[in-house]
């Protein structure tokens, strides 16, 4: 007993200078890297973090480590941006160095560098480039898409009025509607709101959206390459991200058995074309893997973060009854009741959009920023970041503003 006294401090002191001598090595890896909390072996510093609230906890730490600062997730290091000035420093004046997309693993090991979300490289570039093209061809900004957008809110007003002014929950109607309008976007088709086909692709969307920030998921980001051998959550999600590509390989076969690449339909037909253009071509990206990828990308771009949006705009509206006055009048004053709205009229609309843009930041619908990284060894303000290093955008900062709830 006395020797297991005696030894026990000095068992204590040795595993305290492995500690620091483990930090010591890991910042001479790194690079010059900003300062932040101490990190313990393999777990990093989840002890710092509040799984159920890591946007509040990267608030909290930005207090006493300043706007920018070093985070070990698991045991990687990575560089937290807080707030207005850090994020716009480093995506907009050093846009090019921080052009890179860091992993989300959970996502990023199934989609595997292919589509837009999570790819870097030359992937990007032409993933990005094509899509962008082709959205704005088939309308994005302009009246095609727009008419795709007044179709579906008319059926939308349609379905609301079924309801006959009786209180009922509006979270799947809100849900299906721009989903259907990805789906006639994607692949030129919109469902029936009772379709099991939409509603099927809706439980896979939703399910996933609302696993993401799951306790398991959130441990597989911290350790992928021992997770993934175990049983876990982190199955049924990759099984859920890959019914997703099924449903939209579904489509695609359905599409090559009808295209004719003089009138292409939708994205899938242009994409298909591209493919057939560039089939020669051995620097392509344009394969059948990019093509789900992408539509998956499109569809979790493009639904939730839109229904979301429109659940908390009512709410909101509930709650502040003089500002839905203010935007009722201005619709009848600009819209009237007989016409349908069209970005045309958004220039006449000032107290609208600075109501949706209100909206927009009360809520922060997307606290922390999908990852980025740097494309080279990158110097940000008194630090040095080294390529590909994981960089998080936290965008909970309170600077420029008066106060947590700006009315317009």
């Amino acid at each position: 007993m006395e020797l297991l006294g005696a030894t026990t401090p000095v068992f204590i002191i040795f595993v305290i200078c492995l500690v620091f001598l483990w930090v010591w090595k890991e910042g001479r890896k790194w690079g010059r890297l900003p300062p932040g909390p101490t990190p313990l072996p393999i777990i990093g510093n989840l002890m710092q973090l509040n799984l159920k609230d890591i946007p509040a906890s990267l608030s909290k730490l930005a207090k006493e480590y300043g706007p920018v600062y070093t985070l070990y997730v698991g045991s990687t290091p990575t560089v937290v941006l807080h707030g207005y000035e850090a994020v716009k420093e480093a995506l907009i004046d050093q846009g090019d160095e921080f052009l890179g997309r860091g992993p989300i693993p959970i996502i990023s090991d199934f989609q595997k560098g292919h589509g837009i979300l999570f790819s870097n490289g030359e992937t990007w570039k032409q993933m990005r480039r094509f899509s962008l093209m082709t959205l704005r061809n088939f309308g994005m900004g302009k009246r095609s898409i727009e008419e795709r957008v007044q179709e579906e809110a008319q059926f939308l007003v349609e379905e609301l009025r079924k309801t006959e002014a009786q209180p009922f929950d509006p979270t799947l109607i809100l849900s299906l509607a721009p989903c259907n309008v990805i789906c006639s976007t994607l692949f030129n088709e919109r469902f029936q709101y009772d379709d099991e086909k939409l509603l099927y692709l809706m439980r896979l969307l939703n399910e996933n959206f609302k696993k993401l920030s799951s306790r398991w998921n959130q441990m597989y980001n911290l350790w992928p390459k021992l997770i993934k051998h175990l049983p876990g959550e982190h199955r049924a999600f990759s099984k859920r991200l890959s019914n997703v590509k099924n449903f939209i390989l579904e489509k695609v076969k359905e599409h090559q058995e009808s295209l004719d690449q003089n009138s292409p339909r939708d994205y899938i037909d242009c994409f298909l074309s591209k493919m057939e253009q560039e089939k020669h071509n051995p620097m392509s990206e344009f394969d059948l893997e990019n093509l789900a990828v992408c539509g998956s990308n499109l569809f979790v771009a493009g639904t939730e973060t839109t229904s979301s949006t429109l659940r908390y705009g009512l709410l909101l509206l509930m709650k502040h009854p003089e500002v839905q006055a203010k935007v009722h009048e201005e619709i009848d004053s600009v819209i009237g009741h007989n016409q349908r709205p069209s970005l045309k009229d958004k220039m006449k609309m000032p107290y609208t959009e600075a109501v949706l843009n209100e909206i927009q930041r009360y809520i922060t619908l997307v606290p922390c920023n999908v990852p980025h990284a740097v494309t080279k060894d990158t110097k940000f303000r008194q630090y040095v970041i080294p390529k590909v290093r994981c960089v998080w955008e936290n965008g909970l900062g309170q600077e420029g503003w008066c106060g947590p709830s700006v009315g317009p």
